[in-house]
């Protein structure tokens, strides 16, 4: 991969480099969405036991909360279903204000 830049590539293949680097990882994936979403199903934020990541769930706030979520789960092992939207009380902190809902797994690679 010699040559290509990290932002060219999908989460999946840093996930892979990373554990290659024996970096600890962890994926978030959307699963759902309702409404209005930043990100369609199928996307994708990997996350390393230091917080950098790469790829995208939702953008803002979210993203934040998915990174402190994934690093507990590479620090515990245990997978997370997240839900962040309007109807939560925390919709406005973490930025889901326009309505929308999205579902995201997190779970630790390797």
């Amino acid at each position: 991969m010699e040559g290509i830049a990290d932002d060219d590539l999908d989460p999946l293949s840093i996930a892979e480099r990373w554990m290659d680097d024996g970096r600890m990882v962890a994926i978030a994936t959307v699963v759902d969405t309702w409404g209005s979403a930043p990100r369609p199903a199928g996307s994708h934020l990997v996350v390393d036991e230091n917080g950098n990541f790469h790829g995208s769930v939702s953008g803002g706030c979210v993203e934040g909360a998915v990174i402190g979520e994934a690093m507990e789960v590479i620090g515990t092992g245990e997978p997370r279903m997240l839900d962040f939207g309007v109807v939560d009380e925390t919709a406005w902190r973490v930025g889901l204000s326009c309505g929308g809902r999205i579902r995201v797994y997190v779970e630790r690679l390797g």
